[in-house]
């Protein structure tokens, strides 16, 4: 199969790449020193056009799909993995608005994500609800006299949910039929009763703000109801499946940075008279770094591919995901080994992207759940 890039793919990985190097990679170790959301590379992002990949151009969207998707995200994960996870998780509200929202809901909301500087979150996560989302606990009750939800519980481990102005919530509308009775409503921020609770500190990807959202006798129009009553799980597996790309593309992007510097460091170090990269075993951990990174990145292509072309891709997702995320970690470990002492210090961006990559092996679905996703399917 081809997966040589049009014209206008080129033109998108070429901008990201050089709004990576000049927005991206200056600020990229002061967001991940003080744990700050970065604000004005999210609005630069809006600025260009990448807040809007897959999209249509009429909502104020870009165009594109999941490549075009994969492209960017995995260029910016070269320089800054925060801004790239930041782009990766926006994209899932504005894309699963676009193929579930009626047009009412695409008219309001979209323009404001896409072009307009809007953060969009993706809430599904509870304290006793994660690798099992059929445990959601957080309902939203109908009014019928005001026609409106209201909204109670709490989710966790929210990526951008204390920055965000859009939240793609899942909740039970019928809580008596569990999956059966799940719905997605969107959330503004600001909405009464919506507030946010405990940020928290993580081991890495620190610009990434990571958030508690609470609900509390909050109310929301009927029509904020994304799709159906009773749609929701369906929501939330597409969409996931469609983040598990967009995680697999970050876990590309930093490897491919990692190999980079690695590569760069080899011919620069010398030791014993002569560049490391002479040594045989520092070329063997290259040659296995680029080997394993260029698999990867060929399937998660393949992945972006499939669900471009409206096939079914949920076992490609789990498997990208998968392999491209301990490669991620495999290729950052060796990475710094590489730099030795220098790799270690907070100098050099190497120990940022190791504690970087680690997350890829968690969110949008342990890698053991995807194990078990891809057995499954494998086993029919």
């Amino acid at each position: 199969m081809d997966f040589s890039l049009t014209r206008e793919q080129e033109m998108i990985k070429r901008l990201a790449g050089q709004f990576a190097q000049e927005v991206l990679d200056p600020v990229a170790a002061e967001v991940d020193a003080e744990h700050t959301f970065p604000v004005d590379n999210f609005k630069k992002m809006a600025d260009i056009g990448f807040t809007g990949i897959g999209v249509p151009k009429e909502y104020g969207g870009s165009g594109g799909g999941a490549l075009e998707e994969v492209l960017a995200v995995s260029e910016f994960a070269k320089k800054c993995m925060s801004s790239s996870a930041i782009l990766s998780i926006h994209l899932i509200a504005p894309h699963a608005i676009y193929k579930f929202g009626n047009e009412e809901q695409k008219q309001s909301f979209l323009p404001k994500l896409t072009k307009g500087g809007y953060l969009g979150a993706f809430a599904l996560t509870e304290p006793n609800a994660g690798s099992d989302a059929g445990a959601v606990k957080t309902t939203a009750i109908l009014d019928p006299e005001t026609n409106e939800y209201v909204l109670n519980g709490t989710k966790c481990f929210i990526s951008g949910g204390s920055r965000a102005d859009i939240v793609l919530l899942f909740v039970l509308t019928q809580p008596e039929k569990g999956l059966k009775g799940m719905s997605a409503i969107l959330v503004e921020k600001g909405t009464p009763g919506f507030s946010i609770g405990k940020v928290e500190s993580k081991m890495g990807l620190s610009g990434s703000e990571t958030a508690e959202l609470i609900f509390e006798d909050c109310r929301v129009p009927a029509s904020n109801l994304l799709g159906k009553e009773g749609q929701g799980f369906k929501i939330a597996m597409q969409a996931l499946d469609g983040a598990r790309i967009g995680t697999g593309a970050q876990a590309v992007g930093v490897a491919e940075g990692a190999l980079e510097l690695s590569v760069k460091y080899t011919k620069e170090r010398v030791q014993f008279g002569k560049p490391i990269g002479a040594l045989q075993g520092i070329q063997w951990y290259i040659a296995d770094m680029a080997t394993k990174t260029e698999a990867a990145k060929s399937l998660v292509y393949y992945a972006a591919y499939l669900k471009d072309a409206d096939k079914p891709h949920t076992t490609e997702a789990a498997m990208c995901k998968l392999n491209a995320a301990e490669n991620a970690r495999f290729v950052t470990n060796l990475a710094l080994q590489i730099h030795g002492g220098y790799g270690y210090m907070k100098d050099y961006p190497l120990e940022r992207m190791y504690r970087d990559a680690k997350i890829t092996e968690i969110y949008e679905g342990t890698s053991e759940i995807h194990k078990v996703v891809i057995a499954r399917a494998v086993m029919k």
